[in-house]
């Protein structure tokens, strides 16, 4: 069966791992790590993480092997983050 991958899920990719951060048609990123952000010259900011990403694109999916994922039980009901409108 052929996977194809989904934001939250946990893959490994070469001597690469982390979880699915983003995903288009054209490919996904990997999370394989964050950091808090030092620098507060830029004054306020929404974002308090820096994330290290790995770009995957559609034609290396084949390589991905699927470990596991965060979501709940149905999908549907899936919000990643408090006051999150529910994603289409």
């Amino acid at each position: 069966m052929k996977y194809t991958p989904q934001v939250d899920d946990y893959v490994k990719w070469k001597e690469h791992e982390g979880w699915i951060y983003f995903k288009c048609d054209e490919c996904i990123t990997i999370e394989l790590g964050v950091c808090d952000k030092v620098c507060k010259s830029h004054g306020a900011s929404f974002h308090k993480k820096k994330h290290i990403l790995l770009v995957c694109y559609s034609f290396q999916w084949h390589e991905l092997e699927y470990v596991k994922n965060r979501r709940k039980n149905n999908i549907d009901e899936y919000k990643s983050q408090q006051y999150r409108h529910r994603d289409p």
